[in-house]
């Protein structure tokens, strides 16, 4: 494990040239094995150890940084400024999508009221059938749109999601904040995702907590770059962090790692609808049938949550 971790290091590393880091990467593996398993030599194995310890400077020396040429969905950091109840979020996505590769780019500024929250509710979209997709949140207001907040990579122009390059530095973090018609219409009418969307039953002082921290670490990240990471510092397990910082209950779950199976969590640990059986709150949470439909109405997020039940607030659980 430890050959195979740096062997990725160094070819996933801040390098310029692949061919390079290919070569040197083959090289260590190459050479970690013959001392290991062929050569056996005390000096060999402190060698090899002195080069290990190299590579894990060298990894951890390698900086995150805002001055990229982003792809234009991610290549600008909101802001948020707090004025008592009233919050200015700039940075706010509103894109006008054709296809998923050909829009109209519009980033806005955004006033919301905290006194005005009413509610949060959860998304779960797959790229493909099986345990992992991707999880955002969106807080509901009684006065404005719901306000959509996803964490994501914030990949360069020609870069492309990848599982195993996100585990070595390779993609930045954002959370982009926009409005559904943008964030949840994408992946619905465009790039096709299946989109689950779960009404939660928190009550209002619940979801103002966790949208501060939200704000709080938008803010950070704005003023210090950090870097995605599948396994540490993904969409799901950031968004369970910050609910713990807000006060949730409840423990680690293998589920937010698996997090295309979070919506069993969230129905077993009572946080959405449970008058229905599992499969079939499930079945009616699938909206991409209502997003098409809808498409760029202006009521598009009133549209995609017709079919879904009313939240209780018998049974509230941080």
């Amino acid at each position: 494990m430890l050959i195979a971790w740096a062997s990725l290091a160094i070819f996933y590393s801040n390098l310029p040239w692949p061919d390079l880091r290919l070569v040197l990467s083959l090289a260590f593996a190459g050479f970690a094995v013959w001392v290991l398993w062929v050569s056996r030599q005390p000096r060999m194995n402190a060698a090899l150890g002195v080069l290990f310890l190299g590579v894990v400077v060298w990894y951890i020396a390698i900086p995150p940084s805002h001055d990229r040429p982003w792809r234009p969905e991610v290549a600008v950091m909101p802001r948020a400024l707090i004025d008592g109840e009233r919050v200015r979020i700039t940075g706010v996505r509103n894109f006008d999508y054709r296809s998923a590769d050909d829009f109209t780019i519009r980033y806005e500024d955004r006033e919301i009221e905290l006194s005005h929250l009413i509610g949060l509710d959860f998304y779960v979209s797959y790229w493909m059938e099986g345990w992992v997709g991707h999880t955002f949140l969106s807080f509901l207001f009684d006065n404005a749109p719901p306000l959509t907040i996803s964490i994501e990579t914030r990949p360069e122009v020609g870069e492309g999601f990848d599982p195993l390059a996100s585990l070595f530095k390779q993609f930045e973090l954002i959370y982009v904040v926009g409005d559904e018609r943008d964030i949840v219409r994408v992946r619905t009418n465009y790039r096709h995702e299946r989109v689950h969307l779960y009404r939660l039953n928190t009550v209002p002082e619940h979801a103002r907590r966790l949208l501060l921290v939200y704000l709080e670490r938008i803010n950070e990240l704005a003023d210090k770059p950090e870097f995605y990471h599948l396994l540490s510092n993904n969409c799901t397990i950031n968004i369970v962090r910050y609910a713990n910082a807000a006060g949730r209950e409840g423990r680690f779950d293998i589920r937010h790692l698996l997090n295309g199976l979070v919506d069993s969590y969230l129905y077993h640990s009572g946080r959405v609808d449970t008058t229905l059986p599992f499969d079939e709150l499930r079945q009616r949470s699938l909206i991409n049938d209502a997003a098409q439909a809808a498409d760029d109405l202006p009521d598009f997020s009133q549209r995609i949550r017709v079919s879904l039940p009313t939240p209780s607030r018998a049974n509230v659980r941080p």
